[in-house]
């Protein structure tokens, strides 16, 4: 198994070998050092002697056998993680070399034109910002399962290829060849199913789940994401809060600790209180707002049950359909659209330094409600049964009430790394115009393809 560099400091006086790109290169008249690097860390080599003439160039990837040696005090890299070691090489090896760079992967690349980076995204992902970028997101992924694995859920995979739903957003279709005219579509979310798994007795399930939306261009958004997705039976929304809370305070705790976050609870907010102060739904309370490692967290609740669509002119969710309203009955539905207007839900948002990075409800567990709510945003009959029969028809085997909540996994990690940009934390993602640059999609596809699937191309 190849010796990563950062288990080099237990190694100090051994024989090794080494394999790692070259960070950089300093040549001097008897002696050249390379600054050698992998995914852990990188150690300066010292070539000498018969290896003073080896050709290397930026990002070569080298074998090396060496030993590990200790620098001497007035040349200690005091800013390196290995700046008080070395490597005298004894033999180097070329195992591939590398051509002329499209940008340098030694500094932060964030300055560098971003269609570029994309374009190259593996050469952006070389450089030290974007590679802890990536490894912060493991361990923040590890971390929420770790503390809901302790929790007792369960991490249950949910289909990618399913039906469509009403969550306000359209979606992604995929024709079926087996099919000829019918399709499956990619999910906005797993709302529907992770909602059956509470029908099923699951009780406690979670799933870092990746979402599909085919919504038009928009800043930091993204057609494909993930979300950390929790559903719980037997609950309500204080104790779902306090949950989420619990875990994400124990996360950054553990993970994070660098971060400022203030102590005590979540502040709550409802979402009038927050319109009137704030002029929005997603306040920044932090003190100072430049301040990329402050963390204000804040819940925001009692969110209205409807809104009128100002597109469509009708009336639609404000969360989505299956959320519970504050209501003592189904028959407190039945009124004008204005007094409809003013039904808050039992829905609830945790907000970070401006941002939504959470967002959950008490689900409707009752197919009679459930269908009233599908008549009140104007879903005919025929279409409720077409879209969510298998809904309504699992509501008649005994459903336990429950509840749930799903964290923005990719703004979640890109403010923890102290990002902007949610793809900063992403390893291949998409242009703000939907399009990735590195692998040339969307695409066309070949007539023959299309005919299999029973298409055509419009012209």
């Amino acid at each position: 198994m190849k010796l990563e560099i950062l288990s080099l400091k237990n190694h100090v006086g051994k024989s090794v070998e080494i394999v790692g790109w070259v960070f950089r290169i300093r040549k001097h008249s008897k002696i050249t050092f390379i600054d050698l690097r992998d995914r852990s860390s990188r150690i300066q080599v010292v070539l000498e002697n018969k290896l003073i003439n080896f050709d290397s160039n930026m990002e070569d990837l080298l074998l090396i056998n060496g030993v590990v040696k200790n620098r001497s005090e007035q040349t200690i890299g005091k800013d390196q993680e290995l700046g008080s070691i070395e490597i005298e090489a004894k033999s180097i090896e070329l195992i591939s070399n590398c051509s002329p760079l499209p940008f340098s992967v030694d500094g932060d690349s964030s300055t560098i034109d971003e269609s570029l980076r994309l374009k190259y995204r593996y050469l952006d992902l070389r450089t030290e910002r974007m590679r802890d970028n990536l490894f912060k997101r493991a361990v923040l992924a590890k971390s929420l399962r770790n503390f809901f694995d302790d929790q007792g859920f369960v991490e249950i995979e949910t289909p990618c290829l399913t039906k469509g739903t009403p969550e306000g957003s359209r979606e992604y279709i995929v024709p079926s060849r087996l099919y000829p005219g019918e399709n499956y579509v990619l999910p906005q979310s797993p709302q529907q199913f992770k909602q059956l798994l509470m029908v099923a007795g699951i009780e406690k399930y979670y799933q870092l789940a990746r979402c599909f939306r085919d919504e038009d261009s928009r800043k930091d958004r993204q057609p494909e994401f993930t979300q950390f997705d929790i559903e719980m039976s037997f609950t309500n929304q204080e104790e779902i809060m306090q949950l989420l809370e619990n875990s994400i305070v124990s996360v950054i705790q553990k993970s994070f600790p660098y971060l400022k976050m203030s102590k005590g609870k979540f502040p709550i907010i409802t979402y009038d209180e927050s319109m009137k102060k704030f002029g929005c739904d997603k306040p920044d309370l932090r003190n100072n707002k430049s301040d990329l490692r402050e963390l204000a967290f804040c819940w925001v609740v009692d969110f209205p049950m409807f809104e009128i669509d100002k597109q469509e002119n009708k009336i639609s969710a404000v969360h989505h359909p299956f959320t519970m309203p504050k209501i003592n009955s189904v028959k407190d539905l039945n009124k004008t659209e204005k007094e409809l207007l003013k039904i808050k839900a039992q829905a609830y948002d945790l907000v970070l330094n401006g941002f939504e990075v959470a967002g959950g409800s008490i689900r409707i567990a009752d197919s009679q409600l459930q269908h009233r709510v599908f008549e009140i945003l104007g879903i005919s009959e025929k279409e409720t049964k077409r879209r969510f029969g298998h809904m309504l028809e699992a509501f008649h085997f005994s459903p336990p009430p429950h509840g749930g909540i799903a964290i923005g996994f990719d703004r979640l990690a890109a403010i923890l790394c102290g990002e902007t940009s949610i793809r900063e934390v992403i390893a291949f993602p998409k242009t703000s115009e939907a399009k990735d640059l590195l692998m040339g999609s969307p695409s066309e596809t070949s007539d023959e393809s299309l005919r299999v699937l029973g298409l055509k191309k419009i012209r």
